[in-house]
């Protein structure tokens, strides 16, 4: 396309989007990059969690950001899972990783009879707008991550129970939670991202 006194350019890239590399493409263009998307609902998470990656802060608090914000439709259900707050149902290991990587904001949500043929779902569109906070927190995100799936095991167990089960002690256990004030009977689903950062400071801090 091109246009009076400029030119634009479109370019379009035919590619399983688990694989596209979002910071060769930032670099590119030469800034953050702006995403819009009608996610398939059988491979959604996946896709928040490359996104989410390709938007983490590197060690180097100089390097350029990649991602900016993501407008994203997807089923209503996966929307109130990354929109939750605390203490909700919907609160889960999705809702805090998602969390970390900056704020999401549901929009509007689209009844099945909006598109043509109807699915079987409502769709949810959101905003993602990317701000990790896994350097602040002094956090990596690998072993975060999998204190998080630890915690989030089995929901209907209390957080120290699913602990346990992931292979941490009861006295270890009990002095993490002393130490950030979590209650002994707390359940995943009721801590906060930054509750969680400290409890995951707290157990690396006494093993």
């Amino acid at each position: 396309m091109q246009t009076r006194g400029a030119q634009a350019k479109v370019e379009i890239v035919e590619q399983d989007v688990l694989t596209f590399d979002f910071a060769a493409a930032s670099r590119q263009v030469g800034q953050p990059l702006l995403i819009v998307g009608n996610l398939p609902y059988y491979i959604t998470s996946p896709i928040l969690m490359h996104l989410a990656h390709a938007a983490h802060s590197p060690a180097d608090p100089s390097t350029a950001p990649v991602l900016d914000s993501a407008v994203l439709m997807v089923q209503r259900e996966v929307a109130d899972r990354v929109t939750a707050l605390p203490g909700s149902r919907d609160y889960g290991l999705l809702t805090v990783l998602c969390a970390l990587h900056g704020a999401a904001t549901p929009l509007f949500t689209l009844p099945p009879e909006a598109f043509s043929p109807p699915p079987e779902v409502h769709s949810t569109v959101f905003r993602w707008r990317f701000a990790p906070r896994f350097q602040a927190l002094g956090l990596e995100a690998a072993p975060f991550s999998r204190l998080l799936k630890s915690a989030f095991a089995q929901k209907r167990k209390t957080l120290a129970n699913n602990l346990r089960a992931a292979g941490y002690t009861s006295a270890h256990i009990a002095r993490a939670l002393d130490q950030t004030r979590t209650p002994a009977q707390a359940r995943a689903e009721e801590l906060s991202p930054d509750q969680f950062a400290a409890l995951h400071h707290a157990l690396t801090a006494t093993q």
